[in-house]
């Protein structure tokens, strides 16, 4: 059967189905939509194909507009309390989407994405700059990383889907994106080492 907020879809493989409780979408119906929309950030989520890739995107654009002017080290605290808060939302957000919809962890859902990305580029205003050489392209890179890591899941990332609500939902996508992080200052520290 179908979802009551996602319809079927090609692209979208089936999902398992999770209980929900009459009195909860009783209670939150129409709230539940709402939540659903900002989860799904709209019709990135619920129209595009690769949902996960243009959530992400969403979120490298956020970052720039929101975030880089907050990585510089005198200003690292007010960085990772947005970054903080924004994943506490994301958990709040993805998992009342989640009970609406009933369904676990649909690929519509991609406000994950989009608040663990900040967390790609953590201490890296020294060396990723649009102003110096080849900064976009670590910026780039940050964000090709992050998806590597988010499709693949390696290293136990995958594991961290199987807890419950929206934990499950953000936490591997917090995972994945500081592994791109320490990638990243990898990538870095042998570029300066070997040029």
């Amino acid at each position: 059967p179908e979802s009551p907020a996602f319809p079927a879809s090609s692209t979208t493989p089936a999902a398992a189905p999770v209980p929900t409780a009459p009195l909860f979408q009783s209670r939150l119906g129409f709230p539940g939509k709402i939540f659903t929309c900002i989860a799904t950030l709209g019709p990135l989520g619920m129209r595009m194909p690769a949902p996960g890739t243009w959530g992400s995107g969403a979120g490298w654009l956020f970052y720039f507009v929101f975030f880089a002017c907050y990585n510089k080290l005198e200003t690292w605290a007010t960085y990772l309390g947005l970054s903080v808060a924004l994943i506490l939302i994301a958990i709040l957000v993805c998992h009342i989407a989640e009970k609406h919809v009933g369904m676990k962890d649909p690929g519509q859902i991609i406000f994950d994405e989009f608040a663990a990305m900040p967390l790609v580029f953590i201490a890296t205003d020294y060396f990723i700059r649009p102003s110096v050489h080849y900064g976009w392209a670590w910026f780039f890179g940050g964000f090709v990383l992050f998806r590597f890591f988010d499709v693949l899941k390696p290293f136990g990332i995958k594991k961290l889907q199987k807890l419950p609500g929206g934990i499950g939902i953000v936490v591997d996508d917090i995972a994945a994106a500081l592994a791109a992080c320490v990638s990243l200052h990898l990538i870095h520290l042998l570029v300066v080492l070997f040029s």
